[in-house]
């Protein structure tokens, strides 16, 4: 069993260093210009690294675009690798647009919840720092309230063994990450971070939404 320690050793440390290792430059993602999006709703949501949250986001029916990108700090046009010093005091984030007479705020709010453990302060699993904060960003307080009105419920309930720690602040400015972040595990699936850690959120996100779902071509 030692080589599977050893792997996973060797996982940990690649997530790391392509988190704090800087990447060739690149042009800021124009996929916003892509195609019209400006009738669509818009939500945004941090649940530690985007690469795993953009990608569950993408399977969802009504969504139609999910850009990666920073949102809550103090630092205009962040890079990534400043982000990653989490000196800046951004999340990570995605902003997802979403055709709201197929899909509502609040089944988003729903799929942010199974997307994370908001349990865990400022990281998720191996990823550390505020960079890494579950924070919901709202745009008014119509969305603050049901965002509020779920935490409280989850909790009361007990759906976790502690108590949520899910940041609920007004939307900043958002600024969108580096290209190659854009759609990054189905461009990069066969990685060992997107095969090992993000696929098995992937797969578990697919199970517990299966009947939302967009149907694949």
């Amino acid at each position: 069993m030692k080589w599977i320690f050893l792997f996973t050793f060797v996982v940990i440390i690649f997530a790391s260093i392509s988190c704090v290792s800087e990447q060739s430059k690149s042009i800021k993602q124009t996929t916003m210009n892509a195609h019209d999006l400006s009738h669509l709703s818009t939500a945004v949501f941090g649940a530690g690294c985007f690469w795993c949250v953009e990608t569950q986001f993408q399977l969802l029916e009504g969504v139609d675009t999910v850009i990666s990108g920073y949102a809550g700090g103090h630092v205009e046009n962040p890079t990534y690798k400043e982000v990653c010093t989490g000196s800046t005091g951004h999340a990570e984030v995605c902003k997802i647009y979403y055709d709201s007479t197929k899909i509502s705020y609040e089944d988003l709010l729903q799929a942010f919840f199974i997307t994370h453990d908001p349990t865990q302060l400022n990281r998720q699993g191996n990823d550390v720092g505020t960079q890494y904060r579950s924070v919901i960003y709202y745009a008014n307080e119509q969305e603050h309230q049901l965002a509020k009105s779920i935490i409280e419920k989850l909790n009361v309930s007990k759906a976790y063994e502690k108590p949520i720690v899910t940041e609920l602040s007004p939307l900043p400015t958002f600024y969108v990450a580096e290209d190659y972040h854009q759609n990054y595990y189905n461009l990069n699936g066969s990685q060992p971070y997107c095969a090992f850690i993000i696929k098995p959120k992937r797969d578990h996100f697919e199970q517990v939404f299966k009947n939302r779902l967009k149907k694949k071509q």
